[in-house]
């Protein structure tokens, strides 16, 4: 399915002097298009939404045009994801920066002659579900590849690097991809709850439908004060009645607040044509309203067992979020995060930093021991059984099938071992010690991607996507890290001219 693209005019790129930080990025960004046009990447998403997008229909009848019209939508569509996960901006600042800036633009490729189409805010959301999860795995294990195949190979593309980069050894470690959930989870809900219902209540107030009640912001203002007042309880002397008596005011007020949002919901529902609302829009509205009421009584008695009753809910039957159904509570026993919220994400990574693969789990993540394998087994099956030789890891992930599997395998077991006699054993061992001194360099890692490229909490609602988000990210780092490796390489070689005189 070889479509010629459209002949189109673009304008070069304009010479920006006196700025170092600008020519660092635009040299960033040329690079990161060599690589996306050289490694098959970008032509492999195209080809892939083409098949998507032309489903049952016969392509001998669908125009040409309209083909390559599809195959330069999808890929803006990559690049402008891939540039907005770099940048980590937010859907309304990366439209206003693209339309800003001609090096975005040129890097999306949007820049023209005659006009800049540039993609609004709810476009670019649109971009970020064009594929799913899985898909942008296979996207970045083509690119693994092609960062690890020899540039020597006759009628293969290689990035241009100096020396490929080995799979041989892996090094591995998990990490909590922290949710926007407040803590403590338990009255706080409450104040959630309102908030949205108010906010919804408004909404359709302001568009004709209206039901006898007070004005919206005064029930959040009431219960904003009852949580100043729960928060200041701990303070003062009986504690615990104090907040017994506060949470009783905070249910009288929450039955209020659910009977206007029901009737407000009733109300849209019957008589959506009066507004200037289509289905869709009203439905979105009534969504967000069914939500919160369906969760509300278990949410409310899950505050009463632990306030009034001083009950424990258990992890897996307790709502952290009436909007991350999802997020769990994770025990990482460390000084600075005892307990966190959100979902476990395991990341593998090579010798110079590029992440081979990951996993987010929904759940309950398994023990470290138990992921392992699995992790090694997907590496193997996108490159190759003989690919991974050695693996290092820190003790979580030490365990008796680990060690028989690996030995099985002919794999190099660096995974630092819990016993204290087995370690004593191995340290000495020069191999193990490399693998074990590099492994320091995972915790960076984690935190290069989390911080720099996902956002810590990361603010994406729903676990899908949550997950395309850590996928978007991974692709967006591992081109940048590959663009910084060939501008390293770059920087040591001397110019061409100075290698043929010599």
């Amino acid at each position: 399915m070889d479509l010629l693209p459209q002949l189109t005019f673009r304008p070069a790129l304009p010479v920006v002097l006196n700025n170092v930080d600008y020519q660092l990025q635009e040299a960033q960004l040329k690079e990161m298009d060599r690589i996306l046009r050289v490694s098959g990447l970008e032509e492999e998403f195209a080809q892939r939404r083409l098949l998507i997008w032309l489903g049952d229909r016969d392509e001998a009848n669908v125009p040409g045009k309209v083909m390559a019209r599809q195959l330069e939508r999808s890929r803006r569509a990559l690049r402008c994801v891939i540039l907005m996960s770099w940048l980590r901006f937010p859907y309304r600042e990366m439209s206003i920066r693209v339309a800003q800036c001609a090096l975005f633009q040129w890097f999306c490729g949007l820049d023209r002659m005659d006009e800049i189409k540039v993609p609004s805010k709810s476009q670019l959301q649109r971009f970020t579900r064009i594929v799913d999860a899985a898909t942008l795995k296979e996207l970045n294990a083509l690119l693994v590849a092609a960062a690890s195949r020899p540039a020597g190979d006759v009628g293969e593309q290689a990035l241009g690097l100096k020396n490929e980069l080995e799979l041989k050894r892996i090094w591995m470690d998990t990490t909590a991809l922290k949710a926007p959930i407040h803590f403590p989870v338990d009255w706080v809900l409450l104040r959630e709850a309102t908030r949205t219902l108010m906010l919804a209540v408004d909404l359709i107030r302001r568009h004709g439908l209206k039901h006898r009640m007070a004005e919206p912001k005064s029930f959040q203002k009431q219960m904003n004060r009852l949580c100043i007042e729960m928060a200041s309880q701990r303070r003062k002397v009986h504690s615990q009645k104090g907040r017994k008596r506060v949470f009783r005011r905070m249910k009288k007020l929450m039955k209020t607040i659910r009977a206007h949002a029901q009737r407000h919901r009733d109300l849209l529902e019957k008589k959506r044509e009066q507004t200037d609302w289509s289905a869709k829009q009203a439905a979105q509205v009534i969504g967000r309203i069914d939500n919160v009421l369906e969760q509300l009584p278990e949410a409310i008695e899950q505050a009463h067992a632990r306030i009034i009753r001083k009950e424990l809910a258990a992890n897996d039957k307790k709502i952290l979020s009436l909007y991350e159904p999802d997020a769990n509570v994770i025990v990482r026993g460390k000084p600075e995060a005892e307990i966190e919220f959100g979902n476990s994400l395991l990341l593998a990574e090579q010798q110079e930093g590029l992440i081979v693969d990951w996993d987010l789990h929904r759940g309950s993540a398994p023990n470290d021991s138990r992921q392992l394998r699995p992790c090694v087994e997907r590496i193997q099956e996108a490159h190759g059984v003989e690919c991974v030789q050695a693996v290092g890891a820190d003790r979580q992930f030490d365990a008796p099938a680990v060690r028989a599997w690996l030995e099985e395998s002919g794999i190099y077991n660096g995974v630092c071992p819990r016993s204290p006699k087995a370690l004593e054993n191995k340290r000495h061992a020069a191999k193990f010690q490399g693998i074990q001194k590099r492994r320091g360099q995972s915790e960076a890692r984690i935190a290069i991607l989390k911080n720099d490229f996902l956002g810590n909490p990361l603010q994406r609602r729903g676990f899908e996507n949550r997950e395309l988000q850590v996928g978007w990210s991974v692709l967006a780092h591992n081109l940048w890290l590959l663009a910084r490796l060939k501008l390293a390489q770059d920087a040591e070689e001397p110019p061409e001219e100075l290698r043929e005189a010599a």
